[in-house]
């Protein structure tokens, strides 16, 4: 009797174990699960928030550069930029004070001399200068009323024009879209922590923000060019006079006196040129031509005689 009464308890004990290893078991895989599924749902939440979150960065950044960068067509005439070019050629008689002249104009302008130039023609015995200046593009119109209504004659003007507002505006437009670009980049770097995403998105920095100082470059060159005009000047210097009508008779006559006497000098000068040039030959032919002339002189006297 108490074999068996032992051998129940021992079963019994087996029994209960069993039990609790399995309850434990199933305890511990439902919690595992539990953990799990709120892991996956914090995560899609997480991600739903990232998204919405970027499109809504998105949507604002978008709206920000609509309404931020105005179309070309809804600026004002005095608002576009404009590159103004001018071209003009002057004749004068004094070429030293018409070129000092311009250089105290242009300054009177608040502009400044980017070239100036003089050259001699020795074969015309006349003078040109060139004179290129850039002018602000609010005194350009009354700057070239001044040099084409001073002194001198105006032998031609030519004034152009080119608008480059839609490429301004457009670059202004690529700029705000780099700089949204760059921030992202920036904020994407600040959260990396791996060294191949920090490479990444560095050379993508790089490349961005040289794209960034290219654009700016190009609109200040724009800019620059839209606020102060560029203006070519060329002068022709002509001392004789600027009209047919200008010299009087006695002017023409003392003008035709200097020629004439230019003339004769230049006779006598190749005249003189040409017997000091070839004296070797002229005394030779000289010495020749005396003993020549003996020779036939004895020659004659001797024929008379025999005769």
């Amino acid at each position: 009797m108490r074999s068996r009464l032992f051998l129940l308890l021992c079963f019994f004990l087996i029994l209960l174990t069993s039990c609790d290893e399995r309850s434990d078991s199933s305890d511990q895989s439902n919690s595992v699960s539990s953990n799990q599924d709120d892991k996956t749902t914090i995560q899609t939440e997480d991600s739903r928030e990232m998204d919405n979150s970027g499109n809504g960065q998105e949507q604002t950044e978008q709206k920000a550069e609509e309404t931020e960068v105005p179309k070309a067509d809804t600026y004002d005439v005095d608002q576009r930029k404009v590159i103004y070019t001018a071209d003009t050629r002057i004749e004068v008689k004094d070429l030293q004070k018409k070129i000092a002249t311009l250089e105290s104009l242009i300054i009177d302008y608040d502009g400044y001399i980017v070239e100036s130039s003089r050259s001699n023609d020795t074969k015309e015995n006349n003078r040109t200068g060139f004179i290129t200046a850039r002018v602000p593009q609010t005194n350009f119109k009354s700057f070239m009323d001044k040099v084409e209504s001073g002194e001198g004659k105006l032998l031609s003007s030519n004034i152009s024009g080119q608008d480059v507002t839609e490429e301004y505006v457009d670059l202004e437009s690529r700029l705000q879209s780099k700089k949204v670009v760059e921030k992202r980049l920036l904020a994407f770097m600040e959260q990396a922590e791996k060294t191949e995403d920090l490479l990444a998105i560095s050379e993508d920095l790089a490349e961005v923000q040289e794209e960034i100082e290219q654009i700016t470059g190009r609109m200040n060159y724009l800019q620059n060019k839209a606020d102060l005009a560029t203006v070519h000047i060329e002068i022709q210097e002509n001392n004789v006079s600027l009209e047919d009508g200008d010299l009087n008779t006695w002017e023409a006559t003392k003008q035709q006196f200097i020629k004439s006497i230019n003339f004769l000098l230049k006779v006598i000068s190749n005249v003189f040129v040409f017997i000091a040039g070839n004296m070797p030959v002229l005394i030779l032919i000289s010495v020749l031509g005396w003993l020549g002339w003996i020779f036939i002189r004895k020659w004659v006297k001797q024929n008379h005689k025999e005769k």
